[in-house]
């Protein structure tokens, strides 16, 4: 398996969770440009490492591309005579490019998987939507679910517009608890509190909730219907939150995104 740009952040933290999910290590090439970089990441993870991209891809089934957008078409372009040839799988990390770019960058016939990581994954908490193009084998898509499942979890969508659907979700979600969290610690330190107190209550309170969501056989709404008593204090914050327009103004963000994630594909895509 070749990671190209396979040193960074993202990448990084799926090589690692395969590595320790049991995956090994010497089956694993990761590229990229600071050859000081590669050789710490090498010592890190016990993985093959290069900084020749084409030569990394000549023996490869499988090939994950994680560089950012902007860099793809340059990138595919100089690996498409190796990729056309072998047609190894090709997974990307990408955002915003679809398939039939990939498709005219690399070749036709070449099985390629659409994978939307977020950055949970970072820490093993991964969320990540997977779409499989033309010509990917069952076999294929299990090796694309096992290196998402090595970061979190992993969640296939039949129509490529799913990704962007995917994105909204849990690609940009991350940064909308950060905002709330952002803004809860804020309110709490306007109130008297000190920061460093603000931030552990918040911290720890989203990450109980998300726990207790996860573990309990009710739905979030009945959750937040426990927390209430008849006017009380949550039942008084909670209509503040209603009456303010939460519910609608979160509905409008997420359109906002997957719409935003629509209109990179199509200029990624030119």
């Amino acid at each position: 398996m070749v990671f190209i740009g396979g040193a960074g952040n993202m990448a990084g933290a799926v090589i690692g969770g395969l590595v320790g999910s049991g995956y090994p290590a010497e089956r694993i090439v990761a590229t990229g440009r600071n050859k000081q970089k590669l050789a710490e990441f090498a010592a890190r993870h016990g993985v093959e490492v290069s900084a020749d991209n084409v030569a990394a891809v000549a023996g490869a089934d499988v090939l994950v591309l994680s560089v950012k957008p902007q860099m793809m078409k340059a990138l595919c372009q100089e690996l498409a005579e190796a990729v056309s040839d072998r047609k190894p799988l090709v997974i990307t990390l990408a955002a915003g490019i679809p398939l039939a770019a990939y498709q005219r960058w690399l070749g036709r016939g070449v099985p390629i998987v659409r994978a939307m990581p977020n950055t949970p994954a970072l820490v093993g908490a991964g969320a990540t939507g997977l779409f499989a193009g033309e010509g990917v084998s069952a076999a294929q898509k299990h090796i694309a679910e096992q290196m998402a499942e090595a970061v979190g979890i992993a969640l296939w969508v039949d129509e490529e517009a799913g990704i962007d659907q995917v994105i909204a979700v849990s690609g940009s979600g991350p940064a909308y608890y950060f905002q709330f969290m952002e803004s809860m610690i804020d309110a709490a330190e306007k109130a008297g509190m000190s920061r460093a107190d603000a931030e552990r209550l918040t911290l720890q309170t989203a990450l109980g909730a998300a726990k207790l969501a996860m573990a309990s056989e009710v739905d979030v709404a009945q959750l937040k219907r426990n927390v209430m008593s008849p006017n009380g204090t949550t039942e008084r914050a909670i209509q503040c939150f209603q009456s303010g327009g939460l519910p609608e103004l979160v509905a409008q963000a997420m359109h906002d995104c997957a719409a935003r994630a629509a209109e990179m594909a199509r200029e990624l895509d030119n």
